[in-house]
């Protein structure tokens, strides 16, 4: 193995982590941006993001003057520490904490301008000491924490995040001192990497601690078993083994949290129209589906009106759909060979997957397409959730009438 392989892997190391950190950044900024516990979260990854830009700057231009943001970074990552952790257990820390936080961090802010290493390694070993006081207080404020004070989702949090700094640590600790354990690369992107995905999985309340931690040891084994495999297959040394059990360990992570984040986007549409169907106003089943086209469900939808099923039977409709309200391609009730004849009129006028009884009185029909890799069970009940809905508006408004 030669330094150059070490570069490569430290330089997408650096880029995985600066990933990870734009998509937990995405997915706080949809949530609420303004919340004040949002506000520090958000303040705690992009002086993190500051850290291994940074890093990949010096990687990629070789200039040492980019060691100013590295350093401002390191700097800063204990006072963000402890505003996240006062932010989410809504208590202070103890007073000679805080002004010992707050003057090694003025210190160390100003001496990140002297980039050169010509007062290293003095200054690493300094503020290797000041980060972990930081971490070590915000452990501590964790542990000791009143648990009766906080509900239950901020005491799942707060447990979340203190895993994840218990986890950076021992990973801070190789940064500082490579030379000294005589490491190939800088470890800690991988412990900012479990940090996201442990944030990101904040917002699946269905996943428990126990399934946390299972995933977490079984993307950790599975990395070492990679790695020790590549090892023995490419005949590599100490080194060699430890590069490719982290680059195996960085690609299962970034997926998981990219993979987590797209799935806690979906959930977030699903609740938004879940919100619509609460907070609409309207009794007319028309004007609701209208308005609720912009929706990723029901996008594109077209609305087929009585006088484009003027070639149908009205019987033979009213029996379909009094079978099926929602009408499935793939799953068409068997009603004889008539109604075959109408199912497949609608399914082919119209391409569309699913056809939806919105009114019956006059009937008024949704016809739209959703490719079967999309159609979920959690998507198909959100079409009869919305299909209930109109026939009930439609109901009550016939009943005005």
């Amino acid at each position: 193995m030669n330094s150059a392989s070490a570069e490569l892997t430290q330089l997408c190391m650096s880029l995985a982590a600066l990933l990870g950190l734009l998509t937990l950044q995405m997915v706080l900024q949809r949530r609420d941006g303004r919340d004040p516990i949002n506000r520090r979260f958000l303040f705690c990854v992009r002086i993190t993001m500051l850290l291994f830009l940074g890093r990949v700057l010096v990687t990629l231009t070789g200039l040492q003057i980019f060691r100013i943001l590295v350093l401002l970074g390191a700097a800063l990552i204990p006072l963000a520490a402890l505003l996240l952790t006062e932010g989410l257990l809504r208590r202070h820390a103890p007073p000679i904490a805080k002004q010992i936080i707050g003057w090694g961090t003025a210190v160390f802010v100003l001496s990140a301008f002297w980039y050169l290493g010509s007062i290293d390694p003095f200054r690493l070993f300094a503020l290797l000491a000041f980060q972990l006081f930081g971490f070590f207080i915000g452990g501590w404020l964790i542990l000791s924490r009143d648990r009766t004070s906080l509900s239950a989702s901020e005491n799942t949090t707060v447990t979340r995040i203190g895993l994840s700094l218990w986890l950076f640590i021992p990973l801070a600790l190789g940064d500082f001192l490579m030379a000294v354990l005589d490491l190939p690369i800088q470890f800690s992107a991988l412990g900012v990497l479990i940090l996201c995905w442990l944030a990101i999985g904040l917002g699946r309340a269905q996943i428990g601690h126990r399934v946390v931690i299972v995933n977490f040891a079984v993307m950790v084994f599975a990395a070492v078993l990679v790695g020790l495999l590549v090892g023995t297959i490419a005949d590599l040394n100490r080194d060699g083994v430890l590069l490719s059990t982290a680059a195996v360990m960085t690609a299962l992570f970034l997926v998981s949290i990219l993979n987590d984040a797209r799935g806690l986007r979906s959930e977030e549409q699903s609740l938004g129209l879940l919100q619509y169907l609460a907070e609409t106003n309207t009794d007319d089943p028309v004007v609701f589906l209208r308005d609720l086209r912009g929706h990723p469900l029901v996008e594109g939808a077209a609305m087929i009106s009585r006088a484009s099923l003027a070639e149908l039977q009205e019987p033979t409709l009213k029996q379909i759909f009094d079978a099926s309200p929602v009408l499935r391609r793939s799953d068409p009730p068997q009603l004889g060979a008539l109604a075959d004849d109408h199912i497949a009129h609608l399914f082919d006028s119209y391409s569309a997957t699913h056809v939806i009884l919105a009114s019956s009185t006059p009937r008024v029909l949704i016809a739209l397409s959703m490719p079967s890799l999309s159609a979920s069970p959690m998507a198909e009940l959100e079409l009869k959730v919305v299909q209930r809905m109109a026939a009930l508006m439609a109901q009550r408004r016939a009943d005005k009438e």
